[in-house]
């Protein structure tokens, strides 16, 4: 066991699955050269050799379209692409070929594969590098997407992602990549997918949040719980598919739900969620849903990212008003 960030927690569970599995490779961008942008793939070529760590042109959608390739021919590709928000140019490969595969092929073939990608705002870089738009993916059939928010789900989560028979998207925040650690054991036990993670638990409000958020919202809740105000947390951690019966078991008990998410309000994973609680626990609920969001608007430069970004501050005063509110 040690005490390690994210993105190291990364680097782990692609040494440990390159190490069990010959048919993991990785390409992507200076994966080898560099060990990439933020460096999650340092020393996987010096350890596993030029044959299963590709440094690939500067080409998304001959990234994601050779990734399909070999997924379809028994190798398992972990694909990186620098920023989400570079991920547009794959997307017809990723969209029309990876998520379609076994549909298409009548379950002949599958996609054993994993689209890696750093993203969100926080690290003051432009709009394209600072994207959160996990509900794009999620709106596709055939494609599961996944996000962590600390080391040790990153480790198991990407374990889990990488020995799934079928393309995942798997988005890492990039804003806590180094800012925070925790203990992580390479054990190479993957952590279940599709499944939500109860951070905290609670009696009088359901906050659901996901990434870099649940930074905020753990200490928002902290905060609340001083004023008597105990809120269940819960790290949705897979986007899609949801996990609905923890999230309705959780609402049935607290009677007011909160959903964080940095991404725009608008059609987000947010609305998807209130929406499916509303046609499934409406007479369980004591108050309306509320989500707090990121703003419809592209990321701005980092002298305004404060303005944009969901403080501690701002989950607090929303569930406080959350709590005030009553149907009747």
């Amino acid at each position: 066991m040690s005490e390690i960030t994210l993105l190291e927690a990364i680097n782990l569970a692609l040494h440990h699955e390159m190490e069990r599995d010959p048919d993991v490779v990785v390409l992507g961008e200076d994966v080898g050269v560099n060990g990439g942008v933020f460096r999650a793939t340092v020393g996987l070529r010096d350890k596993f050799g030029f044959k299963r760590v590709i440094d690939t042109p500067l080409a998304e959608g001959l990234i994601a379209g050779v990734a399909v390739g070999m997924a379809t021919q028994g190798l398992k590709p972990v694909a990186e692409f620098q920023f989400q928000g570079f991920i547009f140019p794959g997307m017809e490969q990723i969209i029309c070929q990876a998520a379609r595969m076994r549909n298409r092929t009548r379950g002949r073939l599958s996609c054993p594969l994993v689209y890696r990608s750093p993203y969100g705002a926080g690290i003051h870089s432009p709009e394209h590098h600072s994207e959160s738009v996990e509900a794009l993916f999620a709106h596709i059939p055939g494609l599961r997407v996944v996000i962590p928010s600390s080391p040790k789900r990153a480790y198991g989560l990407l374990l889990s992602a990488i020995r799934d028979p079928d393309p995942v998207m798997f988005f890492e925040p990039d804003r806590i990549y180094r800012s925070m650690k925790s203990d992580v054991v390479d054990d190479g036990i993957g952590l279940p997918l599709d499944v939500c993670f109860t951070l905290r638990p609670g009696r009088d409000l359901t906050i659901v949040a996901w990434g870099a958020c649940i930074q905020e919202v753990m200490r928002a809740a902290a905060q609340l719980a001083e004023r008597d105000i105990q809120c269940e947390v819960l790290d949705l951690a897979t986007i899609k598919p949801l996990d609905m019966e923890s999230i309705l078991a959780s609402v049935r008990k607290t009677g007011r739900l909160l959903v964080v998410h940095e991404a725009c309000g608008s059609f987000g994973v947010g609305a998807e969620i209130v929406a499916r609680v509303t046609e499934e626990a409406l007479t369980s609920l004591k108050a309306p849903p509320k989500r707090l969001t990121g703003v419809d608007a592209a990321v701005p430069y980092y002298r305004n990212e404060e303005y944009y970004l969901i403080t501690e501050q701002d989950i607090a005063d929303a569930a406080h008003q959350l709590m005030e509110k009553n149907w009747l």
